[in-house]
């Protein structure tokens, strides 16, 4: 396996050098950029497995980085920032952050995050067979191409996260899911944070799916326990 790689965009350059020092003594190799416009360039050019992407960024804010990146690339971002917020989260996550980390945090708990996302994505299956493409009215999964069809021609755009939330809830129609349920199959046993977090990406899954909370074709709400897929079979 090749040596998997994190670009790490912040404008001090202390917390750059801090976390790279955690980052490389878990064997991850680190590319740094100080601003929006070198992250993307960075993006495109050394193509890294993993974004740890601050807020507050000259150039092009985090949020705006976060945008462009998600216009062509699934990558997992962990934002940073400084303001704890819930606005700020929700920001993040309606752009299609996995993690976000709020300043100042604990080195160790930043590389541990990011072991857990890099755990998560290098696991799954390189190749998919046709039979695992999941059908249901008005709605197609992909595991191959990772991509979801609405209808018959619209084709939405999710973040890697928000795709394996689909996609777990979708394999077991009917079944319903606690929130640390989820957490633990598309977040990993290592999860560190609030289980609130899966209920902001079921908002964010749902608006890119078009569905409605109130009257669901795909995801409903199992009122104080969490969630199930409620889509038909094809």
């Amino acid at each position: 396996m090749s040596t998997q790689r994190v670009l790490v965009v912040d404008d001090e350059p202390k917390i750059r050098m801090t976390v790279r020092g955690y980052l490389e003594a878990d064997g991850i190799h680190v590319v740094e950029a100080a601003d929006g416009p070198s992250a993307l360039q960075s993006v495109t050019r050394d193509r890294p497995d993993l974004v740890v992407l601050d807020v507050m960024l000259p150039g092009l804010d985090g949020f705006q980085v976060l945008r462009r990146i998600r216009e062509a690339s699934q990558i997992p971002v962990i934002m940073l920032t400084a303001r704890d917020e819930e606005v700020d989260r929700l920001i993040g996550f309606t752009t299609g952050s996995d993690d976000y980390v709020t300043k100042p945090f604990s080195p160790r708990e930043l590389a541990l995050r990011v072991r857990a996302i890099l755990r998560r994505t290098d696991s799954r299956p390189e190749a998919a067979h046709e039979d695992d493409m999941l059908r249901f009215d008005g709605l197609t999964v992909d595991p191959e191409t990772r991509t979801v069809l609405v209808g018959t021609d619209r084709t939405v755009e999710l973040s890697a996260l928000d795709f394996d939330l689909l996609f777990a809830m979708a394999r077991a129609p009917g079944r319903v899911f606690t929130r640390r349920g989820l957490l633990t199959q598309v977040w990993g046993e290592d999860f560190f944070g609030d289980e609130r977090v899966v209920d902001v990406h079921i908002r964010t899954l749902r608006r890119a799916l078009g569905d409605e909370a109130n009257a669901p074709r795909f995801v409903g709400t199992v009122r104080t326990i969490g969630y199930r897929f409620v889509g038909r079979p094809a």
